[in-house]
């Protein structure tokens, strides 16, 4: 059978708790999952064929705990309405069936008796004779002690109204005994008036305190634990035959009326309070320190209630003609300039609106000029500069050792359909020219082009009568063509020096503009075989420079153009692994630790006008000062200082 909806909402805090026992954490797609089933009204088998997907293996131990926790919260439900219907019973338990309770009036049980008018909703209902019923939820069970407490407190409290009352009684007999004057005396109490009151006021307290011994008896046979804020009401007070409730002393009480109350009414009081305890706050807080002002008035932040602002009449009209007299004064000061451009009084204008007054005599040298007045100190002293003439030094203008600025054109490339068409223009423009050279008899005609496959359409008639003879001829004559073309071709081949020209010719780049250096440093670089190729892939690239040997600051330089140095780096950067060990014959003193890290680092690149060394070599050089000497010969001592300075900050680094 399935749940309606409200019962599904009161069910998922319970599927939520045992989902996070099972699995340790809450997963939505299982709650919803198991709230489906659980709508559906499947049973346990259906229940875990639905969940096994999701759940797996721990479905069945998941189901169980569920179907124990919906039993579990029915039972919860069904105790709980059970309690609220036995809630008539327990009044009727705790009072009892007396009719003289102080004016307390019980409902009729019969079911001839009226039923009672039902009042509208929104009406303000009276019902001073009924007990209200008790709250939802108490703090606890009311103890004998408390009750006791509670009679000694009321009974001490009638003791103090009833010596009030005697000497209020005494005070009126003396001031009716005394010869006062008739104003002062019609104003006290008769004696008479005096004892009723204070009868009434002790039969009030001993119907009080019979109420109370009722209730203290009753309820210690029967504990009621949700009756404890009822009784404080009770014992404070109890209602006349003239419909009017009193509290212990005698006083008159006014009890609070319950009625329904509007959302609205209740948010507008809530947002009322909360505004009056934000203008209460910051002057509590500023208050307690020290700086506070009680002169200042303090306004609290409020937004400012945007009202109906009419503007006066005539306002725009002035905002309009006060603008048309600021254009026509534009456009007069606009035209009185360009007047004054035209005229040249403009300039000589600015010139007297900047120069100063003129103080000095005619003939005076100032000591500063008007127009350096504004930033040179009035108050300095004049400083004579001797070998200072008026002559201007210009330094000769040397020019740059490569010349960068030179716009670089490229050069056009055609489409291979272009290439083919521009091919036969210039077949075609041969051919022409053959043609014009036979046409005049400067050159016979050349023989027809005949080949096995145009045989018979070349020779026709001939073919026929002796086709060997023919046949021949043809392949004498494609013979002929294929040894010119050969020859052709033979000519036109380059012979191996001419090759080796071209290829060198190909590697060499032009240095003019400048020469591309590279410095490297190497780790160790004791391994014959990345000497080997150090060595001759720089003289295969045609590359110069040195190879200075020490120890951690093997420095490798090489001069050359920049696509040989782009294969170069490339060599030392990729290709060659430092690390790997190719051969025993290394040097035993290096040890493995620096042979595991051996890498190549580029140090610098850059360019320089012309080449500082020759064919690579290589130098071993024990010390520093060795191997910076060597550098400073060629003057690029500059090369080591970098590397060295290198090789030392590595070091402090690891």
């Amino acid at each position: 059978m399935s749940l309606p909806k409200r019962e599904m909402e009161e069910l998922r805090p319970w599927v939520e708790r045992t989902v996070k026992k099972v699995l340790g954490f809450s997963e939505p797609t299982v709650i919803t999952a198991a709230l489906h089933c659980l709508g559906k009204g499947m049973d346990k088998r259906k229940t875990i064929d639905q969940l096994r997907p999701i759940l797996d293996d721990s479905a069945g131990s998941f189901v169980e705990r569920l179907f124990e926790s919906l039993e579990e919260s029915r039972h919860i439900r069904s105790s709980k309405g059970a309690g609220e219907k036995n809630r008539k019973r327990d009044l009727k338990d705790v009072f009892g069936d007396d009719a003289d309770m102080g004016g307390i009036k019980e409902l009729p049980q019969d079911a001839t008796a009226p039923k009672r008018k039902r009042t509208p909703r929104f009406e303000e209902v009276e019902e001073p004779e009924v007990i209200p019923g008790p709250p939802p939820e108490s703090p606890g069970m009311l103890t004998k002690m408390q009750i006791k407490q509670m009679m000694e407190t009321a009974t001490r409290q009638i003791e103090e109204r009833k010596k009030q009352l005697s000497f209020s009684s005494s005070v009126s007999r003396l001031l009716s005994n005394s010869s006062c004057p008739p104003a002062v005396g019609s104003l006290s109490i008769h004696p008479s008036q005096a004892a009723t009151f204070m009868n009434d006021a002790i039969e009030k307290a001993r119907k009080a305190a019979e109420l109370q011994a009722r209730i203290s008896s009753q309820l210690a046979m029967k504990p009621v634990p949700n009756w404890c804020s009822h009784l404080k009401c009770s014992i404070q007070g109890f209602q006349t035959d003239r419909q009017t409730t009193v509290d212990a002393t005698g006083k008159e009480v006014e009890l609070t009326h319950r009625m329904p109350t509007l959302k609205a009414n209740i948010r507008a009081v809530k947002r009322e309070q909360f505004r009056q305890q934000l203008k209460e706050k910051p002057g509590e807080d500023l208050e307690s320190t020290s700086y506070f002002d009680q002169r200042v008035n303090i306004t609290p932040a409020q937004r400012a209630r945007k009202g109906f602002k009419f503007h006066e009449q005539g306002r725009f009209e002035k905002i309009a003609q006060r603008i048309r007299t600021k254009a026509q004064l534009e456009k007069l000061q606009t035209e009185i300039a360009q007047a004054a451009k035209k005229t040249g009084i403009q300039a000589s204008t600015k010139l007297a609106l900047i120069t100063p007054k003129k103080e000095l005599g005619d003939g005076e040298v100032p000591h500063v000029e008007w127009w350096d007045s504004y930033i040179v100190p009035t108050n300095f002293e004049v400083m004579e500069f001797f070998g200072v003439t008026n002559l201007v030094e210009h330094p000769a203008q040397i020019c740059a050792p490569v010349d960068t600025d030179k716009t670089v054109t490229l050069g056009v490339y055609l489409t291979k359909k272009e290439q083919k068409k521009l091919r036969r223009q210039t077949r075609r423009e041969a051919q022409k020219e053959l043609q014009e050279r036979v046409r005049l008899g400067l050159m016979p005609p050349p023989e027809p082009k005949v080949r096995i496959s145009n045989l018979m359409r070349v020779l026709g008639t001939e073919a026929v009568q002796d086709p060997t003879k023919v046949e021949a001829h043809v392949r004498a004559q494609m013979a002929k063509r294929q040894k010119a073309h050969e020859d052709a071709n033979a000519a036109r081949k380059l012979t191996a020096e001419q090759r080796k020209e071209k290829k060198i010719k190909k590697i060499k780049e032009d240095l003019t503009h400048g020469v591309h250096i590279a410095v490297y440093r190497i780790r160790n670089l004791h391994n014959p075989s990345k000497k080997f190729k150090v060595e001759a892939n720089a003289n295969q690239l045609y590359l110069t420079g040195t190879v200075v040997l020490h120890r951690d600051v093997n420095t490798v330089v090489v001069e050359g153009g920049p696509k040989s140095q782009k294969k170069f780096k490339r060599l030392m950067m990729n290709r060659i692994k430092w690390q790997e060990r190719n051969t025993k014959r290394e040097d035993p003193d290096f040890d493995d630790e620096t042979k595991r890290n051996n890498k190549c680092y580029l140090i610098w690149e850059g360019t320089a006008k012309e080449r500082s060394f020759g064919d690579m070599k290589f130098k071993q050089c024990p010390t520093e000062n060795m191997a910076r000497e060597h550098f400073k010969k060629h003057g690029t001592e500059h090369y080591w200082d970098l590397a060295l300075s290198q090789s030392v900050l590595e070091g402090t680094d690891d």
